[in-house]
């Protein structure tokens, strides 16, 4: 990717004519500042904008994007009224974007700024959404690399979309991706699943990934894990037809164990295995209720649709 202008093929596009990144905050308090020099460097010589959402941050947080706006016209800070979550943070930052070529990349400066001109590159090469994907993982503990990578497995083959192991919410998207995505309103929105769901040409480039310039990760296991679920049931419905099978298992194991009762009351023998059939029927209740909760997983997305609420309250918006 060292080819200069001059020399590159003639149906490559245009240079951008603006370009927008994204970045949702949360308590990055110690982060703005960094964030906003390392962007500035990167970006030099093109038109761009940087749209910093703080998502309910409970320190000084938008009180550094204010001070950052007050300095440049290039900045414009959006305030949640209260913590909404990364994924809308995401998406009101995409609402608010006017570049043709918008980039969305975390506070911490784990994600390389340096990589934002590679990015923009790949979508001169014709392709509508360029991903990134980690390679290094050393600042991650063994348990988060270990269950990520699991779930991505877990998440491809229950769903049609596959999404690469290492995968972030560090990508490059043009005007008519995120206008699509715009215009979908997910109640329960998975931005990861959902650009990969819509097809488009799309691109993967390798990074590595850093250590927090400051602060701590706020992805807590609990967060995590429903984060998890709602990519699993956004994209799937795999766990209602695996619930369909073992309700037809258990049916038949069921209904083995009466002709098994019902031949040994006719031969007039004592039946045996009350132990037994309490464990049965404890198990048969617990896959039960396992597939009640799975249910009430989906009736509560179709419920948040039709509730048809604001995905986000902006409380204060400098732009």
């Amino acid at each position: 990717m060292t080819q200069d202008e001059s020399s590159e093929p003639h149906y490559l596009k245009d240079p951008p004519k603006k370009i927008s990144i994204v970045v949702p905050c949360y308590n990055e308090e110690g982060n703005i500042e960094p964030l906003f020099e390392a962007i500035s460097r990167n970006l030099e010589g093109f038109h761009w904008e940087l749209i910093l959402v703080d998502d309910g941050s409970t320190d000084g947080t938008f009180r550094m994007i204010r001070a950052l706006v007050a300095k440049t016209p290039r900045v414009r800070g959006i305030r949640f009224s209260r913590n909404f979550g990364h994924q809308y943070a995401l998406l009101a930052g995409l609402s608010g974007s006017s570049g043709d070529v918008i980039i969305t990349i975390d506070a911490d400066l784990q994600h390389p700024p340096e990589l934002i001109p590679e990015l923009v590159r790949a979508w001169r090469e014709g392709f509508n959404m360029v991903h990134t994907r980690r390679i290094s993982e050393g600042q991650l503990t063994w348990f988060k690399r270990k269950t990520s990578d699991a779930y991505y497995r877990i998440l491809t083959r229950l769903s049609d979309i596959k999404i690469e192991e290492g995968a972030s919410d560090f990508r490059l998207m043009d005007r008519r991706v995120v206008d699509t995505v715009l215009s979908m309103q997910e109640a329960d929105l998975f931005l990861r699943g959902l650009v990969t769901w819509m097809g488009f040409r799309q691109k993967t480039l390798e990074y590595k990934v850093r250590p927090r310039y400051s602060g701590t990760s706020k992805y807590t296991f609990s967060k995590m894990l429903r984060f998890a679920m709602t990519g699993i049931t956004s994209f799937s419905t795999v766990p209602l037809r695996i619930g369909i099978l073992i309700g037809f298992i258990t049916s038949a194991l069921s209904f083995v164990e009466l002709i098994y009762v019902a031949y040994s009351k006719f031969q007039g023998k004592v039946v045996p295995g009350w132990t037994s059939m309490t464990a049965l029927l404890s198990f048969l209740f617990g896959v039960s209720f396992i597939l009640m909760g799975l249910l009430g997983i989906y009736i509560g997305h179709i419920f948040r649709r039709v509730q048809n609420r604001s995905l986000f309250i902006i409380e204060e918006d400098t732009g």
